[in-house]
């Protein structure tokens, strides 16, 4: 697992430069929890740098993820989300009804798309699996 320590010698390997936004952004990732939302990683940095651009923050997170230092998955209204280092693969549940989000183990994960390998020789990636639905607080879908 990728620690953020070495990120600024791993971006210049890259090519890239060491920018006070790419510093900014380590240190709103170094200091998140969870998951966050690139705008809500633009408007952290903003408050480092005001000079951050958005354009700078999403190419500098498809580096890192890149380099294993965060992954992203879709939030259940499509909008992208980033874990910072996560320990391990996991895919989501989103409640439509109170907005809870969930991990889901790899294993538990794997479970529910076994069929799918199985069936359509079709491999998931976990790291996207993003399910929607009602918990079991909200109930059943009162349009349904």
């Amino acid at each position: 697992m990728a620690t953020l320590e070495g990120v600024r010698d791993r971006i210049r390997a890259r090519g890239m430069r060491w920018t006070p936004q790419r510093r900014a952004l380590i240190e709103v990732l170094s200091s998140a929890d969870g998951h966050v939302t690139g705008a809500e990683l633009v408007e952290r940095c903003r408050e480092l740098d005001p000079a951050t651009i958005p354009s700078t923050v999403y190419r500098t997170l498809d580096v890192l993820e890149e380099l294993g230092f965060v992954s992203h998955s879709h939030r259940a209204d499509g909008r992208e989300e980033y874990h910072v280092l996560p320990e391990s693969q996991h895919g989501h549940l989103h409640c439509l009804g109170c907005g809870t989000t969930w991990e889901i183990p790899e294993s538990e994960a794997k479970a529910l798309i076994g069929g799918l390998a199985r069936a359509r020789g079709f491999a998931v990636d976990v790291t996207h699996l993003s399910i929607a639905g009602r918990c079991e607080t909200c109930g059943p879908d009162p349009e349904a």
